[in-house]
């Protein structure tokens, strides 16, 4: 056995050299590669630091470290508007052209720029969502699901969103008695995914009743920073790409969480369409639209999607606002006399009279300035010829985006970018050139978010429910609760907050 080994190695030897000259010439071609694109290349006159213009390692440890929005907010304070970040990735800060140039609607003899697919996972059934389909199923599952968030069928579910704030106000009133401090982070994302589980699956989840998560949700929050870290893996190569699908996809322990949380969901969806329940919700308006009508697959796909995108974010920007609103005495005790000033009671509460509460909207709108729940970028990818952005012809397979948070804290775009200043909306002269015109929280085009009036509702009722009946006052353990890593949504730690009810 050894001299058959002994003999087999000597066999090898020959072909050895061969790789490693092959192996060596394929690097030196990479090399070069990359010097040229870095110095030479079409993006080469873009500003940006010269190791991002020669690999992709630095964006993506600011990635993998949690540190991405506020490393590309900061190179775009050095640099300038446009930034190159990686050999084929520039960022934008967002003026109202350049918004219309990437996500914008298509015009006649001008294609769309598309999504880069390495920055979007698709379902494990395979079946696009509304967020990863292609154009043209994109526009067909849009107008089934837009139809589910329309002001009409909203104004259906008031009782319901009624409610549920009702229920906060309960459990809220329990806990102030009981408890010296309350996580809010943790109540407002029971609120919110009850609401979701409820309008979706027409059952919610219970999470409110018992102040705790479920398994399934605490599952959701421990997946993003892992689905973060895959996205790294992927978009580095097609090496990488692979190992992600084919090796890390399929280990068994991942893979049994994925499986969980997607029988979780599709369960519910199959309960829901076998048991329509007697008062609309979402799924109700979904299954109306005919022709246009979803598939039993893609109502799959969409449904782990809502419960997702239209929870987390809300729950974010509601902790958010409380948050400044305790940093801020002044902006506190404006908002408070102007809601206890219009109501009295959680009853006199109206999705369009809420609406009219002008300082509560400017707390939200700030709040959404300074802490969007989506601080980084959505990925375009440069159509075939190339296109032209924001007056720069970029070549086709160039990757570009609009990262919120660098364009929200921009020095040049806007007066005291790092303070909480609701008065910016209000007219207050100070703010006159901040480039408001520039705030695109919810995204444009065909693509922005279908349920931005679902989240403006119950941002608006939720908050002015904290505030008519609480005063708050914030825990000095979460005194820089604001320092959070991101992980394409921030890693949130709890918001212990002191609550004193001021009425019965």
């Amino acid at each position: 056995m050894a001299l058959q080994l002994f003999a087999s190695s000597l066999s090898l030897l020959p072909v050895l050299p061969g790789l490693i000259i092959v192996f060596g010439l394929y690097a030196l071609v990479l090399l070069f590669g990359n010097i040229y694109l870095t110095f030479f290349g079409p993006l080469s006159k873009f500003p940006g630091p010269t190791v991002n213009a020669f690999s992709l390692v630095p964006f993506i440890r600011s990635t993998w470290n949690g540190n991405e929005g506020i490393d590309v907010a900061a190179l775009h304070d050095k640099y300038g508007p446009v930034v190159r970040i990686g050999p084929t990735m520039l960022s934008f800060v967002g003026c109202p052209q350049t918004w219309k140039d990437i996500y914008g609607f298509q015009k006649i003899g001008r294609q769309l720029p598309h999504k880069d697919k390495r920055f979007y996972l698709q379902p494990i059934n395979g079946v696009p969502s509304i967020i990863t389909a292609n154009d043209a199923d994109h526009a067909r599952q849009r107008k089934s699901v837009a139809n589910a968030f329309s002001d009409k069928a909203l104004k259906e579910q008031e009782p319901l969103l009624k409610k549920w704030a009702e229920l906060l106000l309960v459990k809220l009133k329990e806990k102030a008695v009981a408890e010296d401090k309350i996580d809010m982070v943790k109540m407002l994302n029971c609120t919110t995914f009850d609401i979701m589980a409820d309008l979706t699956f027409a059952e919610p989840l219970y999470m409110l009743e018992n102040s705790s998560y479920s398994p399934w949700v605490t599952a959701i929050f421990a997946s993003f920073k892992k689905m973060a870290t895959f996205r790294c893996l992927k978009i580095y190569s097609t090496v990488s790409k692979y190992l992600v699908e084919d090796i890390l996809g399929k280990m068994p322990s991942l893979r049994a969480k994925q499986m969980r949380h997607w029988r979780f969901t599709t369960d519910r969806v199959d309960k829901r369409l076998a048991n329509p329940p007697r008062r609309p919700d979402l799924w109700s308006r979904i299954l109306e639209k005919g022709e246009d009508r979803l598939s039993r697959d893609e109502q799959h796909s969409n449904a782990s999607l809502f419960m997702i995108a239209g929870t987390e974010t809300t729950a974010t920007l509601l902790s958010g606002s409380l948050y400044y609103l305790s940093k801020n005495p002044e902006q506190m005790a404006r908002i408070k006399t102007e809601l206890r000033d219009s109501f009295q009671t959680l009853d006199g509460f109206g999705l369009e009279s809420l609406a009219q509460c002008r300082y509560m909207e400017a707390v939200l709108k700030e709040t959404l300035r300074l802490y969007p729940p989506v601080p980084v970028g959505t990925q375009r990818q440069v159509p075939k010829g190339g296109a032209t952005i924001a007056g720069h012809f970029l070549p086709e397979g160039a990757n570009i985006s609009i990262p919120h948070l660098a364009t929200y804290r921009n020095s040049s775009m806007w007066t005291d970018p790092d303070e909480f200043v609701p008065e910016r909306w209000l007219g207050d002269g100070r703010y006159e050139k901040d480039a408001r015109a520039s705030w695109e929280p919810f995204l444009v085009g065909p693509r922005n978010c279908v349920g931005k009036n679902l989240a403006w509702h119950e941002m608006r009722l939720l908050l002015a429910t904290t505030l008519l009946y609480f005063d708050f006052a914030l825990c000095k353990e979460s005194e820089q609760w604001h320092d959070q890593k991101v992980y394409t949504l921030w890693e949130k730690p709890p918001l212990w907050m002191k609550l004193t009810p001021v009425k019965a």
